[in-house]
């Protein structure tokens, strides 16, 4: 049975990027330089959330591009979390963020509680993106596409393309 549900989670890893419109949940939570959140205030800006880990070498990979976003577009509107999941070690994920001198918001995700309001979020890295309205408008399991990314987020500011 667990080969089976393994299997049945890498197909759907496999075909889940998906561009589609589903309200973000309503959580809140605490940021490691101890600023809360309630993702529902955010409205009017574009959020993207990765869920990651500091011993995933595919999202250690990405966080270079989430810098290079956070650097392009925050002061245009966008707002990025990156959440840790519930087993990453708290020291583990404050050492990853001073090592890779991470500008944008990390969240301990400590009992699990982000992932399950997101539907479960187990694998990783895995990203969403909220429009100004507060839906989900695009989902991906795996490393995001950068330029694919910028484009999204353009689109969602309403920058032009560039």
């Amino acid at each position: 049975m667990k080969i089976k549900t393994l299997i049945a989670l890498l197909v759907v890893a496999l075909f889940a990027s998906q561009a589609f419109a589903n309200p973000a949940p309503n959580i809140s939570f605490k940021t490691i330089r101890n600023t809360d959140i309630q993702l529902q205030n955010l409205q009017g800006k574009v959020v993207l959330i990765t869920f990651w880990a500091s011993n995933c070498k595919s999202c250690l990979a990405e966080i270079e591009d989430l810098k290079s976003l956070y650097q392009d577009y925050h002061e245009q509107g966008l707002e990025l979390f990156a959440i840790s999941m519930y087993y990453d070690r708290p020291n583990y994920v404050v050492a990853a963020s001073k090592y890779h001198k991470i500008p944008y918001d990390i969240v301990l995700d400590l009992r699990g509680g982000i992932a399950k309001a997101f539907g479960q979020v187990q694998l990783i890295p895995t990203t969403f993106l909220i429009d100004t309205t507060g839906d989900i408008v695009y989902q991906t399991t795996g490393v995001f596409n950068l330029a694919e990314m910028q484009t999204r987020i353009q689109s969602l500011l309403n920058l032009p393309k560039g």
